[in-house]
């Protein structure tokens, strides 16, 4: 119940899944018929099947603060291997721009009470790089509407950051095949 809402999430540590486990709850909640916005710093990818499939629900806001594949005409509703051209990563004074815009965005729509779940994905790595300094982050969750619902990923969050959330998971990294030179797969990764 809408009334429940309004606990802050931290799924963190250096294994695959941070952003998978927080959009599974944000499509649970879409399918709820829960208003959900999902802020992606650092990350560009309207190829991603996470976000093609969020364009099918109305009531999910899905804003991007990273750079589009380049070749993206090319490759959309093809199979194709991601990761070896690195074009989609932005250089350090791009990402620190991009990362303002987003957390200025995520300000804005956190304490609007507009949306019922929100998910700043890759925000801690946004800090972790100081993109984002730490205290704009604490005060975001601090100041957002105390009925909306909160999840924050990426690697390396903040100790603060931990403090001040209800639910804080890590993901580890055992083994993954990254580590063999396998980048990441269409319809699994991307």
């Amino acid at each position: 119940m809408k009334s429940d809402l309004g606990l802050v999430h931290v799924i963190t540590g250096d294994g695959k899944g941070k952003t998978t486990t927080s959009l599974g709850i944000a499509f649970r909640a879409a399918g709820h018929n829960l208003k959900v916005a999902v802020i992606q710093f650092l990350k560009g990818g309207s190829y991603i099947g996470e976000y093609m499939a969020a364009q099918k629900f109305p009531n999910i806001l899905w804003k991007q603060f990273g750079k589009n594949c380049t070749y993206l005409d090319e490759r959309l509703d093809t199979p194709f291997e991601c990761g070896s051209c690195r074009d989609c990563f932005l250089n350090d004074e791009d990402a620190a721009r991009s990362s303002r815009e987003a957390i200025k965005f995520a300000k804005e729509i956190t304490k609007s009470g507009e949306y019922d779940l929100i998910i700043l994905d890759e925000a801690n790595v946004a800090v972790s790089y100081a993109f984002v300094q730490p205290k704009e982050l604490i005060e975001l969750i601090k100041n957002k509407n105390p009925k909306t619902e909160l999840i924050i990923t990426g690697r390396g969050a903040h100790e603060e950051v931990l403090k001040l959330a209800d639910y804080v998971s890590e993901v580890k990294k055992i083994k993954h095949p990254i580590d063999k030179g396998v980048y990441g797969r269409w319809g699994v990764e991307y």
